[in-house]
């Protein structure tokens, strides 16, 4: 794609942005479950494609992989897989599913408005588990899965982000 092309299709995009502000706020979402066997956490992704490419929030297709979904699904993998490092360091058994989402004003990627952020304004995480630990073990787990999470970290130093977990305990 040229740049006459991406202002063709941004274009209308942006109108509608300058118009419409709310329209350009879309909530990303990724899912991972955690292996039940291994330190791992099963990512589910939008695609099967592993390519990377615009977003249809600003003129992509839909055929490619977006940043801001693989972001996510980093951020849900990174956390899954250090969750299941810190409950078996622990000696905890957890199963269950971690979940991600986050806003996107697509007015600052675009530059349509310049109070609008570039990125994720806002990212949310949530464990949903399966255990018979405590109240005090899965707060530590929380605690030590956050210290620990590599991407987790460094998402941390820039957008707000907010984490639960809903466990279902066992016993």
């Amino acid at each position: 794609m040229d740049s006459a092309k991406l202002r063709e299709v941004q274009g209308p995009l942006k109108a509608q942005y300058r118009e419409e502000p709310t329209s350009a706020v879309v909530t990303l979402k990724a899912d991972g479950e955690l292996d039940g066997t291994g330190i791992a956490c099963r990512v589910q992704t939008a695609t099967a494609l592993a390519e990377a490419g615009l977003h249809p929030a600003t003129g992509g297709d839909g055929t490619q992989l977006c940043s801001g979904d693989m972001l996510l699904e980093a951020l849900v993998a990174c956390a899954g897989v250090t969750l299941r490092a810190v409950a078996t360091s622990l000696g905890l058994e957890v199963s269950g599913r971690v979940h991600a989402e986050g806003d996107l004003d697509f007015r600052g990627t675009l530059g349509v408005a310049k109070d609008a952020p570039v990125g994720f304004r806002d990212i949310r995480m949530t464990f949903d588990l399966d255990t018979s630990a405590s109240e005090e073990e899965q707060a530590t787990l929380l605690k030590l899965t956050e210290r620990y999470c590599v991407v987790l970290q460094t998402l941390r130093s820039a957008p707000p982000t907010d984490v639960v977990m809903r466990a279902n305990t066992a016993g």
